[in-house]
């Protein structure tokens, strides 16, 4: 038998069986410190039980109570669990077309949303976050917690958006490098797009690592606005708007490097299906193994014995009430 929480035992039983003996063997001293009724309610008796009876019930209570926040448990040995899952890189278009609001409330807050539905359909894979504009960088390493993932997710807002040109070919170089010793290796892009003549060098590093690419196009064909970053639309030299329209060109390029295309739109459906296309093609892969310590709890028996003592302790207090409010009267 050991305690989960031994330090928190011994922080809390110092000073339980100081003012035990306090309250014990020097009533004198005490009632320097306490009120008289004050410390009446704390040691008071009553017809049925014998104050210093009612004192060692009171006291045993509360050492049970404390012996339970401890945590005792009983060992029974460790276990190692093969933990199964893919590792897949997830990588979010922070260009200037991003802000565009031909969805709702743009594309990079709607891409941001897809992101975190489809961490939700992969609950035992390990994710890593990259974002990518003019130049690439990793937002979060590999992880299993999906909840830390959508936490630093949510802090990619327009401030990083970089009005600049995308460069996939730097973000091609970062995804090999991060996924050099992953098997499958496997890159979902959240992305408005990109022109052949940009993705062309792209093409050639993901095939020079043998990488599948997934993409979730968000925008539309319509197109909307570019928006500087005061959300006013930039004009172009012959004083026209400039719009910008989802490019499938990088869907295209995604089906001949092993994998698929999805065009995003409202529900959680397309990102579900997504996660499941993926878990389908590729056989879950080991995380490695993981110790788990078996144990079993008795938190539980301090602490119905604690609450029994308790009751018994308190069992006289209406009639200890009833006694005040009669001596108050006379």
């Amino acid at each position: 038998m050991e305690f989960v929480y031994p330090y928190l035992f011994w922080v809390m039983i110092v000073p339980f069986v100081l003012f035990a003996v306090l309250v014990s063997t020097n009533k004198e001293r005490l009632s320097r410190i306490f009120d008289a009724k004050v410390l009446e309610r704390l040691s008071a008796g009553n017809e049925s039980i014998p104050q210093r009876l009612r004192n060692i019930i009171l006291f045993s209570a509360i050492f049970f109570m404390i012996v339970a926040m401890a945590r005792p448990v009983v060992n029974e040995g460790e276990k190692r669990v093969d933990v199964q899952g893919l590792t897949v890189l997830t990588a979010l278009d922070i260009s200037g077309s991003m802000r565009s609001k031909d969805v709702y409330p743009n594309r990079l807050a709607f891409a941001k949303k897809k992101m975190m539905q489809f961490f939700d359909g992969m609950p035992s894979d390990e994710i890593g976050v990259a974002a990518f504009a003019y130049s690439s960088f990793i937002v979060a390493p590999f992880t299993s917690d999906k909840e830390t993932l959508k936490m630093l997710l949510q802090g990619v807002d327009e401030s990083y958006i970089n009005m600049g040109s995308t460069d996939f070919s730097a973000l091609g170089n970062l995804a090999a490098g991060v996924l050099e010793k992953k098997k499958p290796k496997i890159l979902v892009l959240f992305t408005d797009g990109g022109d052949e003549e940009a993705i062309a060098g792209f093409a050639d590093i993901l095939k020079a690592n043998n990488i599948d690419l997934y993409a979730v196009l968000v925008g539309t064909k319509k197109g909307a606005p570019v928006l500087d970053n005061d959300g006013k639309p930039l004009t172009m030299k012959d004083g026209t708007i400039a719009i910008t329209q989802r490019n499938d060109a990088l869907g295209l390029l995604a089906k001949d490097n092993g994998g698929v295309y999805v065009i995003a739109g409202n529900g959680k459906d397309d990102m579900k299906k997504l996660a499941d296309l993926i878990h389908a093609k590729y056989k879950m892969r080991s995380q490695g193994k993981v110790v788990i310590k078996q144990r079993t709890e008795y938190f539980y028996v301090p602490l119905i014995v604690g609450l029994f003592l308790l009751l018994i302790g308190f069992s006289s207090f209406p009639r200890f009430e009833q006694r005040t409010r009669k001596g108050a009267k006379s």
